[in-house]
């Protein structure tokens, strides 16, 4: 352990998932050592830590969402499961020394730059830390997002987020309700349906879903993996090529029509009643929403127990769930599957640059930064997937190095220059938000 006397370092990192991990690893291995990561749960892990709902699995091949620099050769599947990815990185951390640097328990509370300092002073819970360079990696999937509808406090029954599923409670036998169609809910409600007396699903948009086809990798593989090493680095490039097609479709929409009828064809097979079909059916074009990947999602909606619900919620009474076409839903459990706060990051509340104006104060609802990581006003300040460093179509992993290229380079060029502070110039990070 460090010093636990020690309150200035020269890097503050906040959150240890991929990029708190990834970022120390790197700075570490680059000589930067005078760091600490502050870390508000008692675990490293990150999302991959908090998401632990049944079926929590990845949609990104597992070759390909790892850290190019610590490849995993034991992969089980494809496409990992959680408990895996989970304690991937608790390796990563042990393996490359990270844990000593690593305050846990230690919630931020609020990050400020001192402009007579030349620093950041960061409030935790447990006490004031100093830092010259201050790097948030608390990511946009970190705080769930529960949307206000009426009624919803006086629910009498059970009602949890899938970030926040609760072990001990059995739903055997329940009668459920699932508030969202994302990329979590496609995942658990395959795994909850056979045990629930009745599902109801609330959709609000009828999501493009393509199968995934999850290979699960032999001994003889993983063994293969693990001794020549290059033939995992193929599988990775296999992976990013065939992904980087989609940005053709992206770019391109008659292609990606193409796209969309092989997915309707899937729907139409997994699907054959045309009621339930129709309400499935996307009306936009695909892209414009991310896509979900999952054999087992669109199955499990055709099953006797389950009933898909397209119109609104009006409000949630104590027992049940009424719509805005004034049909009353009995349920006893309500899970949310309504994602994260993305566009409006609670933490963003909590960080103060130059001015004493808070990032989300700075932004006024919309989020820019230069190349996704330097924002003007917070000197010394990398924002680890910050806005505009999301990617709909591969690993975020492959952003994420990239981002930490850029860190490095800063820093390494700060030191030749014997510089303090380094900030985008205002007018640079308007063109590449522009651009």
């Amino acid at each position: 352990m460090q010093d636990a006397s020690q309150t200035h370092f020269r890097i503050a990192i906040i959150g240890t998932g991929f990029s708190g991990l990834g970022a120390a690893i790197r700075l570490k291995q680059a000589g930067f050592n005078d760091l600490v990561l502050f870390e508000r749960a008692a675990d490293v892990g990150g999302v991959w830590r908090d998401n632990a709902y049944p079926g929590a699995a990845c949609d990104v091949e597992s070759h390909l969402y790892s850290f190019s620099f610590a490849p995993n050769p034991r992969w089980s599947h494809a496409f990992s499961r959680q408990p895996e990815i989970h304690a991937y990185l608790r390796d990563c951390a042990q393996r490359f020394g990270v844990l000593p640097h690593i305050r846990f328990r230690h919630a931020v509370r609020e990050a400020r730059w001192d402009e007579a300092a030349k620093h950041w002073v960061i409030e935790t819970n447990r006490g004031s830390f100093t830092a010259d360079f201050f790097l948030p990696a608390v990511g946009a999937l970190s705080d769930p997002l529960i949307p206000e509808i009426p009624g919803a406090d006086k629910f009498q029954g059970k009602a949890f987020h899938s970030a926040q599923w609760d072990q001990a409670y059995d739903l055997t036998g329940k009668k459920v309700a699932v508030i969202g169609t994302g990329a979590s809910a496609v995942q658990f409600i395959p795994e909850i349906q056979p045990k629930v007396q009745k599902l109801t699903l609330f959709q609000r948009t009828a999501a493009w879903v393509l199968p995934r086809w999850d290979e699960r990798f032999s001994d003889r593989q993983k063994d293969l993996y693990g001794t020549v090493s290059a033939l995992q680095r193929l599988a990775r490039s296999a992976i990013y090529l065939r992904r980087e097609l989609f940005m053709v479709g992206f770019r391109n929409p008659r292609v990606m029509k193409l796209v969309e009828r092989f997915a309707r064809g899937y729907l139409e097979r997994a699907v054959p009643d045309p009621e339930l079909r129709r309400k499935l059916t996307p009306d936009f074009r695909m892209g414009c929403k991310r896509i979900l990947i999952t054999a087992h999602y669109l199955p499990a909606l055709t099953k006797r127990n389950v009933d898909v619900v397209t119109s609104g919620i009006r409000e949630i009474r104590e027992r049940s769930i009424v719509t805005t076409d004034g049909v009353e839903h009995e349920v006893d459990t309500i899970i949310w599957g309504t994602g994260f706060h993305v566009m409006d990051l609670p933490f963003a509340d909590h960080v103060r640059g130059r001015d004493g104006h808070t990032l989300n104060e700075h932004w006024a609802g919309s989020p820019s930064a230069y190349l996704g990581t330097t924002v003007h006003g917070f000197p010394n300040m990398f924002f680890l997937m910050g806005p505009g460093t999301g990617l709909g179509h591969t690993s975020v992993i492959l952003m994420l190095e990239s981002q930490l290229q850029i860190l490095l380079g800063a820093l390494q060029h700060m030191k030749n220059q014997q510089l303090d502070v380094v900030e985008p110039k205002p007018e640079v990070q308007a063109r590449f938000f522009d651009w």
